[in-house]
């Protein structure tokens, strides 16, 4: 007898409907066709084990399998489950009239138990958008994709209870969700808040400007002066995000395998901080069917990268082009699939080997040379694609042991929302622009004419400074995010040189 199940494959952060087809007959062989990966293909033993700890007799059989379409790489264990029920319909021991009604993922483990697996809320989207009744996966996995609405999730801890609900015998409660509910009781529950911070005052206007346009940011001084502490408090105060936003980046996560057992919807932007030995796939995304990188990780959040030039060459300039497109495109020989990448990039390095040079108190003892050697670890376009350039120096220990009232990030964070608004309200033409660092060349000329003073201004710091043109965009953009946060609805000069005192890491203004 022939049977089908369903079950999906996730290809970037989509899913797609694999069928899943199984004909029991005389003879002995197990054939498993459908371009399966050697997960797949051991999934044979995994099965045959947990059919027989649930006391059911597996049959001896010529035993055919086709996993639909045959022409798209299968990978992973969580066909196990589908591919288990489908043997056994086939068979005709188990009368699950109701299979078709669903997808069904889960992997198996000997004692027909089954383990959590990736993609569970993009397999849950494709489930609803094909018409299906439901959802049959992993009981770990059933708080994430019940974010889904219209569709019943039902999680099952084993073999034998998809086995009973789907015969009638053992009807599992569908799992449900208050989507809502859930968003806007986390939507701002940050571990960390700006509040921690003495001092630094030229810091915090410099991570709110960025905050406030969405820009990038450098910052540069010695070891111990705030850098990684200020960057891990960078998305406390960015806005909070929309539903749309969490839907999306939760997905990502679930891709990804990242999302914590029994977790449901993320609500606050995320900040990925990998280590300067990442190679530049586990960065961008890559491997046979591709998953996303550490800056699809970072979607609509901060990537903070630390100690910047120890980071291979590599590593960095293939953020080049995501930077700009805010998406990376990743292709291989059959497929090719997008991955979003609208990251807010924060990087931070000290400013020789020895990381004292410019220190007030501390002598730097490297060698002539030796700082424009370590700056130029940075490329120049990857240097262009950065907003803002910041000095950080040491706090005294006046300032660190003070008791002056600091402004908490929830502060913060209304200034930065407010400006964001007016930034809504001047793209409300243009869906794909959210923020002023987004904006194109044209955007530029409309949104930030320069005064005759300002324009003069401008061009003493380009040729002072060697400014290159894309250096010119990011002040222009800066200093737009200024006046909004200023409420105005022109670029004043002090919104301009705010803006150019923030390049001070191009190549001919440092280190000589």
């Amino acid at each position: 007898m022939l049977s089908k199940s369903y079950g999906c494959s996730v290809y970037g952060v989509d899913a797609r409907l694999i069928t899943i087809e199984v004909n029991v007959s005389s003879g002995f062989k197990f054939f498993l066709v459908g371009l399966p990966d050697n997960a797949v293909k051991e999934s044979h033993h995994r099965i045959e084990t947990a059919i027989k700890h649930i006391g059911i007799e597996y049959p001896r059989k010529k035993i055919v399998i086709n996993m639909a379409p045959a022409d798209i790489k299968k990978e992973g264990a969580a066909y196990d489950l589908p591919i288990a029920l489908a043997i056994l319909r086939s068979a005709h021991l188990i009368q699950a009239e109701s299979l078709s009604d669903y997808i069904v993922m889960g992997e198996l483990s000997l004692d027909g138990s089954l383990r959590p697996i990736k993609g569970a809320l993009p397999m849950a989207i494709e489930a609803r958008k094909l018409g299906f009744k439901g959802f049959i996966l992993p009981k770990q996995n059933a708080s994430e994709a019940a974010i889904v609405n219209d569709l019943d999730i039902i999680g099952v801890e084993s073999l034998r209870e998809a086995i009973d609900h789907l015969e009638g015998v053992h009807l599992i409660a569908p799992q449900v969700q208050d989507t809502r509910d859930v968003f806007f009781n986390t939507l701002n529950s940050y571990e960390f808040d700006f509040s921690d911070v003495q001092g630094q005052e030229n810091i915090k206007r410099a991570m709110e400007i960025a905050a406030a346009g969405g820009h990038n940011v450098i910052m540069i001084g010695p070891p111990g002066s705030g850098k990684t502490m200020l960057a891990k408090r960078l998305s406390t105060i960015l806005p909070p995000l929309s539903l749309h936003e969490a839907l999306e980046t939760t997905k990502i996560h679930s891709v990804a395998g990242r999302l914590e057992s029994n977790a449901s919807l993320i609500s606050t932007r995320p900040f990925r901080a990998p280590h300067h030995t990442i190679s530049d796939v586990a960065l961008v995304g890559g491997g046979g069917i591709p998953n996303p990188g550490e800056i699809s990780l970072a979607n609509n959040g901060v990537l903070f990268l630390d100690e910047l030039p120890e980071f291979k060459r590599t590593v960095l300039e293939v953020m080049r082009q995501p930077l700009e497109d805010r998406k990376v495109t990743v292709s291989r020989a059959k497929l090719s699939v997008d991955f979003p990448a609208n990251f807010m990039l924060i990087a931070s390095m000290n400013p020789c080997p020895c990381g004292y040079y410019n220190h007030p108190e501390k002598e730097c003892v490297c060698a002539p040379g030796v700082v424009q050697r370590y700056l130029n670890k940075i490329s120049g376009p990857l240097l262009d694609r950065i907003d803002l350039h910041v000095e950080v120096t040491p706090v005294s220990f006046d300032e660190m042991t003070g008791n002056k009232q600091v402004e908490k990030s929830e502060v913060i964070r209304e200034r930065v929302i407010q400006a964001r608004e007016i930034q809504k309200k001047r793209f409300i033409d243009d869906p794909e622009i959210h923020s002023n660092a987004m904006m194109n060349s044209q955007q530029l000329k409309k949104y930030c004419e320069l005064s005759s003073a300002g324009k003069t201004l401008i061009k003493t710091a380009m040729e002072r400074l060697g400014l290159s043109a894309r250096a010119y965009d990011r002040i222009l953009k800066v200093a737009r995010t200024i006046a909004d946060l200023s409420a105005s609805e022109s670029i004043a000069v002090e919104h301009l040189a705010e803006a150019i005192q923030y390049r001070s890491l191009d190549r001919d203004s440092w280190a000589g």
